[in-house]
């Protein structure tokens, strides 16, 4: 399944961040996979989507950066698998 993070940055830490990135690299347990992010042009916010089967995986990951930022989870689902499930689902009038 898939996720899309949603992490904010706190004030001031993105340098930190990125430091620890690379000292640490994502730190993230075995079975939750990063896939790709974007970063906001103001370092404060980074769109990562990660995948993963079991969801009590980010709890592990989380808590080694909750010091620096913020985040919030969502389950998401591809374009083309929304289109196939809402194609299954009887028309409404």
């Amino acid at each position: 399944m898939h996720y899309m993070v949603i992490e904010r940055f706190k004030e001031g830490a993105a340098p930190e961040i990125y430091h620890r990135f690379r000292a640490r690299g994502r730190m993230m347990p075995a079975g939750l996979e990063y896939v790709s992010s974007w970063i906001d042009h103001d370092f404060t916010i980074c769109y990562q989507v990660m995948q993963t089967e079991d969801v009590s995986l980010f709890s592990q990951w989380t808590a080694a950066w909750s010091d620096l930022m913020d985040f919030q989870i969502v389950p998401v689902r591809t374009s083309a698998e929304a289109a196939a499930r809402i194609a299954t689902e009887p028309k409404q009038q």
